[in-house]
C-alpha cells in the first residue's frame, strides 16, 4: 500500500467524529419510503457536496419532489483508466407510528459503539462512508486518472428504480458498487418480481344461481372467481415446490426460489358470484435465472392448470409484471445480479479489503435485493459491499457500528483509488 493511501487510512480514523456527523446529518433528512417524495433537500445536499469536491452534477426529478443525483469526477486520463460507479440510495424504510424506538427515528444518537436511527444501517452509512472517502481524496489533492461516477438514486424501498433511470440516461462504467448493506461481504443477489394473476367470468351472476352453477341438473356453464382461483393457488404452491426440488445456486439455501401468495382481491358483495379475482405474487428467483425466463416458466404452468378445468380452459387466466413503482402502479422488479470472483475489480475488491482489515474477505450472496440487478443489466459488472447488517435494516432502532463504518470507509477509499488507477485493457482476470 502506498504511503501516501496510508495516510488517508489514518485520517480515517483520526476524523471519526466527522464521519459519524456525516452519517447522523443524513439520517435527519426524513426520506422514508412511503409515502416517498421527500428527498428533495437531502439530494440537494449530496449535489451540494459533490459539486463542492470538484464534480459535474446531474440533477433531475424522477417523480416530484424526489431527484436522482448523479456526480462525475471525470479522470485526469479517462481514455486509459477505469472507471467506476458508486451506486446508493437515499431513501429508508417507513416508519410505523406505533413502532416502539428508543429515540425519534429521525433524531440519530450514539448507543453502544453504533449509530442509532432510520436509515443507519439501509443506507445512509454507506453513502456517508462513500462521501466521506471523496471528501478525504479531495482534500489530499488526489486526482484519479479514471473516472469516478457517484449515483443518489430514489425509490428504492418500494420498487423505483432511480438507477435504471441512471442507466437509461446513459451512465456507464467498467465496473460498478452499489454500497449497499452487506455486513462487508462482497455480494450478488437473486431477483424478484411481483405480478398480478386474475381469473375472471365473461358474465355476473346473483349469488341465488349459484345452485344452478354446482348441482346437477343446474345447467349453468358458470363459475366462482375465488374458487377457480384457488385451484391457480394450488398450482402456484405445486410449481414453488418443484423449484425447490430441482433448482439450487451456490450461496442459498434449497427453497430460496419462492412464490408468495400476497394479497389477494375478488368479488363484488355477498349478492354476487364473485366474477373476478385478482392474486399478486412475488416470485424470488436465482441470481442466474431472468426474470423474462421467470415470467415464461409461470405463465406456461399456470395456464396448463387452467386446461385441465373446463371453467378455466374456457376463462384462463390473464397475467400483469412488473412495474415502476409499489407506490403508482403496485408493482416491481429487481433483476438478479452474479459476482464473477475472476473479475478484475472483485479481485481488486477482495484485496483491498483484505489489505486494510487483515482478515479475508467473503465473497457470496445476498438473501435481499438491492439495485445492483439494474446495473449488472445494464452490462455493468457489478457487486453490492457496505456496512450494516440485514439483522438491522428496517428494524425498531435500526443502527450501523461504528468501527465496522470506518472499516468500510478505509475499503472503499483504498479501492476507489487502486481501480481508478488500475489501466484499461489488459486481462480483465488478472490482478
Amino acid at each position: 500500500m502506498s504511503e501516501r493511501l496510508d495516510d488517508l487510512l489514518k485520517q480515517v480514523d483520526l476524523r471519526e467524529e466527522e464521519l459519524i456527523n456525516l452519517v447522523k446529518k443524513l439520517i435527519e433528512y426524513k426520506t422514508p419510503a412511503p409515502p416517498a417524495r421527500n428527498t428533495s433537500q437531502a439530494q440537494q445536499f449530496v449535489a451540494d457536496f459533490l459539486h463542492e469536491k470538484n464534480f459535474e452534477i446531474d440533477m433531475w426529478d424522477v417523480y416530484p419532489n424526489d431527484p436522482n443525483v448523479v456526480g462525475v469526477l471525470k479522470g485526469k486520463s479517462s481514455t486509459k483508466y477505469k472507471s467506476l460507479i458508486v451506486n446508493g440510495h437515499i431513501d429508508v424504510a417507513e416508519v410505523s407510528e406505533d413502532e416502539e424506538w428508543e429515540v425519534d427515528p429521525f433524531i440519530p444518537v450514539i448507543r453502544n459503539g453504533a449509530i442509532v436511527g432510520r436509515g443507519a444501517a439501509d443506507m445512509k452509512g454507506g453513502l456517508a462512508g462513500a462521501l466521506f472517502a471523496i471528501l478525504l481524496m479531495h482534500e489530499a489533492g488526489i486526482e484519479l486518472p479514471g473516472d469516478l461516477i457517484f449515483q443518489s438514486v430514489i425509490g428504492e424501498e418500494v420498487g423505483e428504480a432511480g438507477t435504471l433511470d441512471c442507466c437509461n440516461r446513459g451512465y456507464k462504467a467498467d465496473f460498478a458498487v452499489v454500497v449497499d448493506t452487506s455486513d462487508l461481504h462482497i455480494q450478488g443477489q437473486g431477483g424478484v418480481i411481483t405480478g398480478w394473476v386474475t381469473v375472471k367470468s365473461k358474465q355476473t351472476y346473483h349469488d341465488a344461481t349459484r345452485r344452478q352453477m354446482i348441482h346437477s341438473g343446474g345447467n349453468l356453464f358458470a363459475a366462482s372467481a375465488i374458487e377457480k382461483m384457488m385451484k391457480i393457488i394450488a398450482g402456484i404452491q405445486e410449481l414453488e415446490r418443484h423449484w425447490a426440488i430441482t433448482k439450487s445456486y451456490p450461496g442459498f439455501i434449497p427453497g430460496t426460489n419462492t412464490i408468495n401468495p400476497a394479497v389477494i382481491e375478488g368479488g363484488r358483495h355477498a349478492a354476487f358470484v364473485a366474477d373476478e379475482c385478482r392474486l399478486w405474487i412475488t416470485v424470488h428467483y436465482y441470481p442466474n435465472e431472468s426474470h423474462e425466463q421467470i415470467i415464461k416458466e409461470v405463465e406456461e404452468h399456470l395456464l396448463q392448470v387452467a386446461n385441465a378445468d373446463p371453467w378455466l380452459r374456457e376463462n384462463p387466466p390473464t397475467f400483469e409484471w412488473g412495474g415502476k413503482s409499489m407506490i403508482e402502479d403496485r408493482g416491481e422488479i429487481f433483476p438478479s445480479l452474479e459476482v464473477d470472483e475472476n473479475h478484475l475489480a472483485v479481485k481488486k475488491l477482495v484485496a483491498a479489503h483484505e489489505a486494510v482489515l487483515k482478515h479475508q474477505a467473503i465473497v457470496d450472496v445476498s438473501p435481499t435485493v438491492t439495485d445492483g440487478g439494474w446495473l449488472a443489466e445494464a452490462g455493468i459488472p457489478t457487486a453490492i459491499y457496505g456496512p450494516g447488517t440485514l439483522e438491522f435494516a428496517h428494524s425498531v432502532n435500526e443502527q450501523v457500528s461504528i468501527k465496522q463504518l470506518l472499516d468500510y470507509t478505509k475499503v472503499l477509499v483504498t479501492f476507489i483509488y487502486e481501480w481508478c488507477h488500475t489501466k484499461k485493457g489488459g486481462n480483465e482476470n488478472e490482478i
